[in-house]
């Protein structure tokens, strides 16, 4: 596929001359490396230390920190070019982002200060802790707590399908301070050492797909945690989270648009070599179709998350509704166009020589993680109804 980024949306000569120079990384260093890595499903170190190279994890970060100060647009456009040639490592990029957008909103200027810089160097791996074993869609209902005493918090609970945990130095949890509340309103933010005493990994998951993205349990047992681990005031929390997590969908529907592109772009390639009945099965009407079906829904997705990103960007009050339906769209037609970029390559589609089997399995996530299809729905909906 030529270039999206040249004429849409306008970008300054430093933001295309950044997306250059990604796309230049994931021919030559990203893609190569992406069937192995889905593969072994290990983290790739090597991967991590070539976005530290070029400053990729200071995207969201402030100048003044260290970082690149860009905007949320920029970032999922990266996003987007990074995951065209593998899932895994566009993870490696945007797992830091969403464990900053919380940090942005409630930390200090003495946190900032702390954990900004070597973040946005690569030097601090950081994950983000929402979900728990009876609470992923359902935030309110997390159980973990976080129980303040003299000098400290001392933090029990667990908590499930935590990106980057078994590699993560950093934590960003969300505990309940006020033991006796059952809603939203009890639930604290803070900023953990992941190697503190009474911090272990639990079950490791082995995934349908971005398999190198290592996934595990964290397990909280009489941690004890120091007083200015708190991120913000008590009881803040949760509308911090919901806020994050506007921005996390962009990120997520940018994963989406980069397994569409993907796969889209494999799949004409392979159309125009393969021959079939004397001559390119890129000529038979049939299959036209479905490729004409890809390109269209690729750009719809595209030019929904561009319009959600500018609306986050801006503060527009209709942000919300924005982005869920970009991540709704991205997420549902990514994985639509993989499944047809299987059904290009036929026989070969489904073996694992080909990548557009793994693109269609990284896909699949996209439907689930950061708020599933059925969740953005109901956010759209009940926007639309005033609810």
């Amino acid at each position: 596929m030529e270039n999206p980024h040249e004429t849409f949306p306008p970008l300054r000569d430093d933001q295309r001359m950044m997306l250059n120079s990604v796309a230049r990384l994931v021919d030559e260093v990203v893609a190569p490396r992406a069937a192995e890595v889905d593969r072994t499903a290990q983290f790739p170190w090597d991967l991590q230390k070539a976005f530290a190279k070029q400053g990729l994890f200071g995207l969201p970060i402030a100048e003044q920190y260290g970082g690149l100060g860009e905007s949320l647009l920029m970032q999922a456009l990266v996003m987007e070019e990074i995951t065209r040639g593998c899932f895994t490592s566009a993870m490696i990029v945007g797992t830091p982002a969403i464990c900053v957008y919380p940090m942005e909103l409630l930390a200090s200027e003495e946190q900032k200060r702390r954990y900004f810089p070597k973040i946005a160097t690569g030097e601090c791996t950081p994950c983000v802790a929402y979900s728990e074993p009876e609470a992923g869609s359902d935030l309110a209902s997390l159980r973990t707590t976080a129980v303040r005493k003299k000098d400290h918090y001392l933090l029990n609970g667990q908590k499930r399908w935590i990106t980057h945990a078994p590699v993560a130095d950093l934590v960003v949890l969300f505990a309940r301070t006020d033991p006796g509340s059952r809603d939203h309103r009890g639930i604290s933010a803070f900023v953990v050492d992941k190697n503190a005493e009474g911090i272990s990994i639990g079950r490791m998951e082995d995934k349908l797909g971005a398999r190198g993205s290592v996934m595990s349990d964290l397990i909280f047992e009489d941690a004890k945690i120091p007083l200015d681990a708190l991120l913000g005031e008590e009881g803040k929390g949760f509308i911090t989270a919901m806020n994050s997590l506007e921005k996390e969908r962009i990120l997520a529907g940018a994963l989406a648009l980069g397994c569409s592109r993907g796969a889209i772009d494999y799949a004409v390639r392979y159309a125009k070599e393969r021959r079939q009945f004397g001559r390119a099965i890129g000529e038979f009407q049939g299959l036209q179709f479905l490729l004409a079906d890809m390109r269209t829904k690729y750009e719809a997705g595209r030019a929904l998350l561009i319009q959600a990103a500018q609306k986050n960007d801006a503060g527009s009050s209709d942000r919300t509704m924005a982005c869920a339906m970009a991540k709704f769209y991205a997420s549902e037609t990514a994985m639509e166009i993989t499944s047809h970029a299987v059904q290009v390559l036929g026989g070969y589609g489904v073996t694992r020589e080909y990548p557009v089997e793994r693109m269609m399995r990284d896909a699949k996530v996209t439907q689930i993680f950061a708020g599933t299809s059925q969740i953005q729905q109901l956010v759209i909906a009940r926007k639309m109804l005033d609810l």
